[in-house]
C-alpha cells in the first residue's frame, strides 16, 4: 500500500470541499424557553458557528409536522411548524447565514409524508382506485375478507409495514405502505403527481435562497414491482445497508427522481447541492447516487460504520476514493448524525449494536469514556484530512458521548415504543446540546425546560468551558478545520505510507497523517514537527488511540 497515490475528483463547486455542519434544530438552541430548539436560537448561535469555520449549515426538518417522528413526518412542506418559529424567522436565519459566509441547506423527506398531510386526509375519505389514494402506496389485503396484510413487510420502527383503514362507510378497507412509522405513509413516486409536487416545492425553497437539500431515506421511495414477499436477515441493519436486492431500498426506479432534481436545481445560480441519505451494501452501489447528472453528494455510511481497525478503515478510505472518483463525485466522510450511536461512545462499544438500535440503560458493551473520546478524536483528525467534503454533527465538536442513561419515561423516539423497549432507538445522540457550564439547561435556554433530560456530566463539555481549555475538543476541531482550508486538504492526492499493521498512515502533500489503532505506542522516527495532536504527548511516539498531523525535517 505504500505510495499508492489516489487522487480526489477535480471540479470547483463549493460542496467537494466543504464541512458541512449538521443541525438538529429542536436539540440546537431554543430562545423561546419551551425545551424545543427554534430558528432564532439557530440565528444566535451563528457566530458560534462561523467562529468554528463550516462552510454550510444542513437543518434537519423543521417544516410543519404533528410530531411523530421529530419532524420527519411532515403535514406541510410550504411552512415552518409553529415549533421552530415562522418562515420570516426561516428567511432572517438564512441571510443571517449567508452573512457569514455559511451556506444553508435544509432536509427534504420525499419518501413519505405525515398522515396529517392533506393528501392523506383527502385518501382516506376517497374511494379505492381514485385519483387521491392513487398518491400512496393503497393496497387490497390478501385473504379471504382482506385481513391479511398485502405482503409481509416489516417496518424500520418495528411491527408490519402495513396499516388497515376504515373506509368512509365505516368498513374494514384497504391497507397503506409505512416503512417507517404508522403516522408516515409512504408516497407512490410512480405517480407523476406526486414528481411535479415535489419539483414545486424543490422550487419553492430554491426562490427563498437556500443552497442544496439533503434527501431523507434517498434509497427508498421506489418499491420492486409486484411488492414481494421479504424479511431482512435477524441481524441486517434497519435502514438496509446490509443486504442485497431488497425490495424497498434502493431500487433502479429512483435515478430517474434525481436525474429529473438535477435538472430543477441546474435552473438556479450559485452550485445548489443534492445530498443523499441512501443506506447501500457497497461503496460501488452508493456511487452511482451521484453519477454527473444525479446526486452531488451521498453519505458515506459504509464510511461511517467502520469499526476501530486499522486495516477496514484503511480499505474504507481506499474503496471510497476509487468509488466516488470513478464517477467524478467527492468522497464525503461522516462520523455521526442524528440516527447513529455518536461516535465519542460508538467507536469504543464492545458489543454489537446494529443502526437504530442504540444504546440504554440496560445494554450491554457500553463503552470506556475515556477510550470513546480519544477514539472520537483521532478518527476527526483523519476524517479532516481526506480530500472530499466533511459532515459534522452538532456537539461532537464538544466531544459528546452518546446519552445512555436516559430514564424510559422520557424516551420519544418511535423505536422504542413500536418494539415494546426492545431497542432504545435515537435519542441519545439526540439530547439537546450544552452551551454554559452554569446556568439553565446548560444554555440551552434561560428556563431549564428539556424535551429530552440532559445528563448532569454535561457541565465538562459545555462550549462555553471548552472555549478556553487549549486542550479540548472544541478547540481541536477549530485547529483542525483552519488548516484543512489553510492546506487546500479538500482537494488533491492522497498517498499511502507503512507505518506499520495497526496505523492508518498516508501524505498530503508534505503533510503526514498518522492513526494509531493499535495498542502499542509506534515511533514515527526522526525529524518530526508536529501540527496537530489528537491527544497531547510528548516524543515522537504515537500513543495508541491518538492521530497526528506533522511534517518531516
Amino acid at each position: 500500500m505504500a505510495d499508492l497515490e489516489q487522487i480526489a475528483s477535480p471540479g470547483s463547486e463549493w460542496w467537494r470541499t466543504a464541512v458541512i455542519y449538521q443541525i438538529y434544530p429542536r436539540s440546537f438552541s431554543d430562545t423561546s424557553g419551551d425545551g424545543i430548539g427554534d430558528l432564532p436560537g439557530i440565528t444566535s448561535r451563528l457566530d458560534d458557528l462561523k467562529s468554528l469555520g463550516i462552510d454550510a449549515i444542513w437543518l434537519s426538518p423543521f417544516m410543519t409536522s404533528p410530531q411523530k417522528d421529530a419532524g420527519y413526518d411532515v403535514a406541510d412542506y410550504r411552512d415552518v411548524d409553529p415549533l421552530f418559529g415562522t418562515l420570516a424567522d426561516f428567511d432572517e436565519m438564512l441571510a443571517q447565514a449567508h452573512a457569514r459566509g455559511i451556506r444553508v441547506i435544509v432536509d427534504l423527506v420525499p419518501n413519505h409524508s405525515s398522515d396529517q398531510h392533506v393528501w392523506f386526509q383527502q385518501a382516506l375519505k376517497a374511494a379505492p382506485g381514485s385519483r387521491e389514494r392513487a398518491r400512496y402506496v393503497f393496497r387490497d389485503g390478501r385473504g379471504e375478507h382482506g385481513e391479511l396484510p398485502p405482503n409481509n413487510w416489516e417496518s424500520v420502527f418495528g411491527g408490519g409495514m402495513w396499516q388497515r383503514i376504515t373506509e368512509a362507510d365505516g368498513t374494514p378497507g384497504q391497507w397503506y405502505l409505512h416503512i417507517f412509522d404508522v403516522s408516515q405513509p409512504d408516497f407512490d413516486w410512480t405517480n407523476e403527481e406526486v414528481r411535479e409536487e415535489f419539483r414545486s416545492i424543490l422550487r419553492f425553497w430554491l426562490d427563498r435562497g437556500v443552497d442544496g437539500f439533503r434527501v431523507d431515506v434517498a434509497h427508498g421511495m421506489i418499491k420492486a414491482d409486484g411488492l414481494p414477499d421479504y424479511l431482512p436477515a435477524a441481524d441486517a441493519d434497519s435502514m438496509g445497508g446490509g443486504e442485497e436486492n431488497v425490495p424497498y431500498w434502493g431500487q433502479d426506479g429512483v435515478h430517474d427522481i434525481y436525474r429529473d432534481w438535477h435538472r430543477v436545481m441546474a435552473e438556479y445560480d450559485g452550485d445548489r447541492a443534492l445530498c443523499g441519505e441512501a443506506w447501500l451494501p457497497t461503496l460501488e452501489r452508493t456511487a452511482l447516487w451521484v453519477r454527473p447528472d444525479e446526486m452531488h453528494q451521498t453519505f458515506n455510511f459504509p464510511y461511517l460504520m467502520t469499526p476501530w481497525d486499522a486495516t477496514a478503515l484503511r480499505d474504507v478510505i481506499r474503496d471510497s476514493l476509487s468509488a466516488f472518483g470513478a464517477v467524478g463525485a467527492p468522497s464525503t466522510w461522516v462520523l455521526s448524525n442524528h440516527d447513529v450511536i455518536r461516535h465519542a461512545s460508538r467507536l469504543a462499544l464492545t458489543a454489537d449494536s446494529p443502526q437504530g438500535d442504540g444504546i440504554g440503560p440496560k445494554s450491554a458493551g457500553k463503552p470506556d469514556p475515556v477510550i470513546g473520546l480519544s477514539r472520537a478524536r483521532a478518527a476527526t483528525t483523519v476524517m479532516l484530512s481526506l480530500p472530499g467534503s466533511a459532515y459534522l454533527f452538532q456537539g461532537e465538536e464538544l466531544g459528546l458521548p452518546e446519552a445512555m442513561e436516559i430514564p424510559d419515561e422520557f424516551r420519544q423516539d418511535p423505536t422504542w415504543f413500536r418494539t415494546g423497549g426492545e431497542r432504545y432507538g435515537r435519542d441519545g445522540c439526540r439530547v439537546p446540546l450544552p452551551w454554559t457550564a452554569d446556568g439553565p439547561a446548560f444554555g440551552f435556554n434561560e428556563t431549564g425546560e428539556s424535551w429530552l433530560p440532559q445528563p448532569d456530566e454535561w457541565a465538562r463539555f459545555a462550549r462555553d468551558a471548552e472555549e478556553g481549555d487549549a486542550g479540548s475538543t472544541l478547540n481541536l476541531y477549530k485547529h483542525l478545520i483552519a488548516e484543512r482550508r489553510s492546506r487546500g486538504l479538500g482537494t488533491g492526492s492522497l498517498v499511502w505510507e507503512d507505518a506499520g499493521a495497526d496505523a492508518v498512515a498516508f501524505r498530503r502533500g508534505e503533510l503526514h497523517v498518522v492513526a494509531n489503532l493499535g495498542s502499542e505506542p509506534i515511533e514515527l522516527g526522526e525529524g518530526v514537527t508536529f501540527l496537530v495532536q489528537s491527544e497531547p504527548f510528548d516524543g515522537s511516539a504515537l500513543p495508541v488511540n491518538t492521530a497526528a498531523w506533522f511534517t518531516r525535517a
